[in-house]
This record gives C-alpha cells, structure tokens and sequence, in this order.
C-alpha cells in the first residue's frame, strides 16, 4: 500500500512530527482544538502541495497566483495534487449567486437560449451581468438604492453645526472641510433657510472646479455635490470605508426593488422567452426542490445534453441538504457549512483521480441527519481513486474512517504530537482523550433549570417561517435544532433583530488586518505597552510596531517580500528584526528578563502566570483562557483564526461585563470544538446565566442538546419542508414527538 509520507514537521506547534498516511483510504485526524490538526493537514501537507503546483506553471502565470511560503518540513514523498475544500464563505458580492458560482446557471442560460420563445439571443445575453441582458436601471443588480435626506441632513443645523449627519463628513474632517471652505455657502445658515438653487447646489453638483475659491481650498480640488460624492464614496462599490461605517451606511441608504424588471435583473426583452410559462428568472428563483421536477417534465430531444447534466447538478446539491436554496441566492448570505458543501457538490462529479481531498470540518452546520449524506459523498471521492483527508470532531465523521490520526495530548505547546494512528476500532481500544470522548456514554441533563418567565417571538414571517410564533424561556440555555435550511437562524435573527437586549456572537470575522492581534481585540495592548514604558522609561509609541518601535528594515510586519517581475513575489523572515516586528533597541530593553516580543510569543497560559499584578490584564486573560483558547499567542494575527475561535474569543469580551438581563445568541459554538473542551465552553454559559441573562444556542451538536435546559425543534425538513415549530419544552419531552429527526438521533446518542 502506497503512503504519503511526511518527515520531520515543525510548523506551528508541531514537534518534529514523523507521520505515514495511507493513499486511497479515508483518513480522519482528530484531537483538541489548537492541537495541531490544521498545522500539519492544511499548513504543511496542503501548502507544499499548492506550492510545488504552481512551481510547474510559468512565471507569469505564478506571478498572478496565491504565493506559498516553504512549510517548515524536512521532506514529504509521495504527495499528491491536493485539492482543498474549507469553510471560508463563498463572498463575492450582490452579483454572485448560487448559480453562478456553482457554474448552473450557464447550463440553465444555455437552455432558454435553445428552447426559451420567442428566441432572443444566444446564452450571455441572460447574463444579469452584460450589459446587453442586464436591466438598464438597475445595472443587472435586481434593487436601487436611494438617500434618505432626512437621516443624511439635520435641517435645522448650519454646516458649521455639524448638519451632515455622518461620520466622515463631520465639519472638521476633510470631507466636510469640501463644503464648509468652498466660500458658495453660508456656515453659519440652517438647512431649512437655504434657497432652492443653494440646496441644489449643495447637494447635486456634478464635480466642477471652482471658479474662484477662498484661500484654505486646495488647489487642485473640484466641488462637488454631497449626493454624487456620497453615492461615490459609499455606494458605488464595496470598499473599506463602506464596511468602516456600515452601520451608518445602512441607516441613511434605502434599498428597494428595481421598479423597472421588478428585481429579476434582466431587461425585459430577455425576459419575454419563456419556456413553459417562466423566464429565466422566475426559474432561478424556484428552490433547487421546486426546480427539479420543472426540469424533469420538459420533454425536448434537442436540449436532452443540457437537461441530463443539469438535473444531476441539482439532484446532488438536494442531496446534500441544499434543497431549500434557490440558484438566485446571493453567495455573500451563505454560511461557511453551506459554502463548503456548494464547493464538496462540484468535485463530486469530477472526472479527475489520484488527488489528495483534504476536507475541513465537513459537519459543521449540518444536522446529524445530513452528515450520513456527506459522509455517502466522502466515500464516493474516496472510491474513485482519491485519498480524502478530513479534519474533524463529531463522532458520526470519526466512525467511517478507514485510518485516525490522533494529534494532542492537548492544545498549544502541550499538543503537536501524533499520540495514535489506526483503525477506528483501534482507537476506541486506546486512551487518547478523543478516544475517551468517543467512549463516553450520554443521558439528558437530569435536572434542567427553570425558567423564569418567557420571552414572546410572534407572528415571524420571513423566508421558509410562515406566522410563526414561539416562547423562549428567560435565565436558562436554549439549544434551537433542526436540519440545516429548517428555519432555526431565521427565526432567532428576526425574532431578536430590534432587541436592544440581544446579543448576537456569531463566527464572522472581526474586522481585522495582519497588524491585529489578540491583544489589541481586548484592549490589553495598551496597557501593556504603558508598563513597558514606565518600566524602561522609552516611550509607549516604541512599543508599537505600527509605529515608532516598527522595524525600519520591515516596517513592522516581521516579514520582507520582494517583488520580482515575472516570478511570484518571493517573502522572507526580515533579517534585522528576526520576525519580531521591533526596532534593535525596543527588543533590547527588557522586564524581568522579557522584551515586548517574548512577551507577544507567549501562550494565553503562559502569560497569567507573568501578569500576576495587573489585574485588568489577568481578568482578560483569564476570560479567554476560560473559552478554551489558552494555546492562542498574544501576538497572533486576528486574519488567523478560525470561525469557532473567533467567536470564542468574541465571547470572552462579556465574561465578565456586569452584563444582566441580556439575550446571548450563539450561532453553532461547538464549531472546532473538541468533545473533551464542550465543558469548558458550557461553564462559560452557565456564567451568562448565573449573571441573569439568558442564552440561545443554535446547534446541532448532540452533546450540546443533552446540557439543554430547553429545547425548541424546528422542521420538520429545510425550506419548503421546513419552518414549523415542532416542538418547544423540557428536552425529555422532544423524544416522543413523531416526524422529528432531532429527536430519532438524541434517542440513538443516550441510548
């Protein structure tokens, strides 16, 4: 049997790691969160594949291609082309689709340009993205955005009185600076008093340059009308700033439905052919389940090549529990777990062998009831002649591995070791801690706390949810199960989305570049910093390295890249600094032995053990310590982490707020979670509670469903299927409710 094998592995936390790897087999690679799974699977194996891959292109082509750093490995042999399907979101904007990404919709194109009537053009002219298709007043997006004057302005306020109601437009920012020096108005005047031809002016302005402006206007500025420059500024495309002031953003801009193609995004000309009845986008707008039997009973020998591939496209995406999408579903809304299926659903039927699949996760978002499915799929890349690599922790994924791969014993500097490697019977025979999770048998939580009081969601239409309405208990842990698409997340995010009490803690991404770390998302930084500085008397700014203490040779980022014309720019450790960010004489003046780099390469663990004095610094520490994240660094970059650490770390910001009386809304916290670490993240919700708030989980991990105090089933399939409440109370009472997959697999887990 042919293996893959790596030798000598010493990224991340990785300790020398010698490992064999069967080829053509299923192999599942367990062990805590921060154990070094993803070190050696996606960081070491995954990247030298990617690496050595785009080596064989040309320099041109790899000039336009991801660069791989060298993994810090002695030689791996046999390594196949490795072919990664993770759980980073789809993205994309408004303009990206469940049909576009998955490459249907140019089946579908395809199919009303042969058979559609009356015919109007070949299949890009049903693109909403050309601009021969798409509808001219809504540039193909479906919706048209308009500037709510009242929330803008403040009418009753002058210029000088900050009557622009949004940040960057404040009287003394530069923007607003481009109306108060322009010498056409009067700053001290309120909004209301301005003639019409002023208020034209002031709002409407095409650029234009200024035929005789005051002293303070830079030369070589235009004028221009508030409207066109926030249209520009913040409408027009999907920049930083957009994102910086979202909020206020969404405030001021009203979106609705494009009057013109009545948000179907085509011109109406495309949408005049019709086969059956439905445009295109009538088509598009059906749910995968609803689209299948349209498909099935078109009856038409001449577009028999594209229906064939584009019902088995369908039907596999149904299978995997997809059913209840629509192909005009806008990527950016999908979860990671629905992204990574969309991505797992486009390999399957791949004509290519002998590559290495190296999944991430793969139950992560789905129902007990849907990972069989995914797991039918695993086996299916595997039986084509493929070695298929998953990274995983629920049980049901761990039990149809061919081969396991242990790492541990624990998290951080106390993992990187391979602690077992077998078959899943042998590991069950073994005494890893993955292998004493496993073991362990479960019961409902014996005495379930009471509620006190309720709070009432009622009458939620939106979606799959049809007037729905429901009780959820106030001071106790709610878990909400269903199978993926039911309607769980809709329900909670509608129902608690002008709640000022509720708090949402969801995996998104801070917003976060290279030059955040751990500490400055808790606000330690500073603090920090300020005791380097009293202690060594340099100034606070040379603890910073994106200020004056950066690296003059790096400029603070620890790395150099250099770019070279044709070939992949080609990033190295910074010589001068070593990596550390920091100036000669800033790593020089030391505390007890320690620089301001030691102390970022410290572990959460390790530095509560140094901070023994500072107490506001112990505190933070000790909160994210008690989510589990007691591996992560100081320093380590907040662009690093996964969803579940994120919105660990997210969590640790509350622990110990006086928040009371609050509503915690955690959407799937178990992601990344080791069973042997649940307990940990359970304290911290008992915490919550114990503080007088109450707290939601959306979940379907089953261990978590037995710590419930109570339990609402929704289903009881997803989409059309779904969006009832099947069930709200004490979890015992879910076990005899018929028609519940939740409650035929909670049965199965105590038994």
């Amino acid at each position: 049997m042919s293996m893959i094998r790596i030798k000598g592995a010493n990224q991340n936390n990785l300790k020398n790691v010698s490992v064999d790897i069967p080829k053509h087999k299923l192999t599942v690679f367990t062990g805590r969160s921060g154990s070094g799974k993803s070190s050696l699977v996606f960081n070491t194996l995954a990247a030298e594949s990617e690496r050595l891959l785009n080596e064989t292109y040309s320099s041109y082509i790899q000039n336009q291609m991801t660069h791989y750093e060298k993994p810090d490995v002695d030689q791996i042999e046999n390594l196949p082309v490795a072919m990664i399907i993770n759980q980073k979101r789809l993205g994309g904007n408004s303009r990206s689709t469940v049909g576009t990404i998955s490459d249907i919709y140019s089946s579908v194109r395809l199919l009303w340009s042969r058979i559609g009537e009356p015919f109007v053009g070949y299949s890009n002219i049903f693109s909403f993205n050309n601009p021969g298709g798409m509808c001219e007043e809504c540039q193909g997006l479906g919706y048209v955005e308009d500037i709510d004057l009242e929330e803008l302005l403040d009418f009753d306020r002058s210029l000088n009185e900050d009557a622009i109601k949004f940040p960057s437009f404040r009287p003394d920012s530069w923007r607003g600076k481009r109306y108060l020096y322009t010498g056409l108005f009067d700053n001290d005047k309120k909004l209301r008093d301005y003639t019409k031809e002023e208020m034209d002016t002031f709002l409407y302005t095409k650029p234009t340059k200024l035929k005789d402006p005051p002293d303070n206007w830079p030369r070589t500025a235009k004028f221009e009308g508030l409207i066109h420059r926030f249209r520009r500024s913040f409408l027009l495309n999907d920049n930083f700033e957009k994102k910086r002031f979202l909020a206020d953003v969404e405030r001021v801009v009203t979106s609705r439905k494009c009057p013109e193609c009545e948000g179907k995004r085509l011109n109406r000309k495309v949408l005049s052919c019709k086969i059956d009845g439905l445009d295109i986008a009538d088509f598009t707008a059906l749910s995968i389940e609803e689209a299948i039997p349209f498909l099935k009973k078109l009856d038409d020998p001449k577009s028999e090549y594209i229906i064939r591939p584009l019902l088995a496209q369908m039907e596999s995406l149904a299978y995997v529990g997809l059913n209840y999408l629509t192909l005009d579903r806008e990527t950016p809304s999908l979860s990671g777990g629905e992204s990574q299926r969309i991505k797992l659903i486009r390999h399957l039927n791949s004509p290519l062998s002998d590559l290495v699949y190296i999944i991430d996760e793969p139950s992560v978002g789905l129902h007990p009831e849907d990972i069989e499915k995914i797991n039918t799929i695993m086996r299916s890349i595997r039986n084509k002649g493929n070695t298929v690599l998953v990274v995983e922790h629920d049980p049901d994924v761990v039990r149809i591995a061919d081969h396991v791969i242990d790492i541990g014993p624990g998290a951080g500097q106390h993992g990187g070791e391979i602690i077992f490697t077998g078959s899943y019977e042998e590991l069950m025979a073994s005494s890893t801690p993955t292998a004493t999770a496993l073991g362990r048998t479960h019961g409902l939580k014996p005495e379930p706390r009471e509620p006190e009081g309720f709070i009432s969601l009622e009458h939620i239409t939106k979606n799959n949810l049809e007037d729905v309405s429901v009780d959820i208990p106030k001071n106790v842990m709610s878990v909400i199960t269903g199978v993926a698409g039911s309607g769980k997340s809709t329900l909670i995010k509608a129902g608690f989305k002008k709640d000022p009490d509720a708090v949402f803690i969801d995996q998104k991404p801070v917003h976060a570049s290279n030059r955040s770390n751990l500490l400055t998302y808790m606000d330690l930084f500073d603090d920090i910093r300020t005791f380097f500085s009293q202690q060594t008397g340099l100034r606070k700014g040379m603890f910073s390295y994106n200020s004056e203490g950066a690296c003059p040779e790096c400029g603070g980022k620890g790395i150099l890249k250099t770019e070279l014309a044709f070939m992949p720019d080609f990033s190295q450790v910074c010589e001068v600094c070593g990596g550390t960010r920091y100036k000669p004489e800033v790593l020089e003046a030391k505390v007890d032995g320690y620089s301001i780099a030691d102390i970022l390469a410290l572990t959460v663990e390790e530095a509560l053990e140094i901070f023994t004095t500072n107490t506001h610094v112990i505190s933070r520490l000790k909160n994210i310590q008690d989510t589990g994240l007691h591996y992560m660094t100081l320093g380590q970059s907040l662009d690093t982490l996964s969803g579940g650490e994120i919105q660990r770390v997210k969590l640790s910001r509350h622990l110990d707020s006086d928040a009371s009386g609050k509503v915690f809304v955690f959407d799937e916290p178990t992601t990344g979670l080791h069973e042997d670490d649940i307990p940990t993240l359970l304290d911290c919700f008992s915490q919550l509670i114990e503080q007088g708030n109450t707290v939601i989980l959306i979940e379907h991990n089953l261990t978590m469903m037995t710590h419930a105090d109570w339990i609402i089933d929704v289903g009881p399939g997803a989409g059309m299927r779904g969006g009832n409440i099947l069930y709200s109370g004490a979890p015992e009472g879910l076990l005899d409710v018929e028609g519940s997959v939740t409650a035929r697999h909670i049965r199965r887990y105590i038994e």
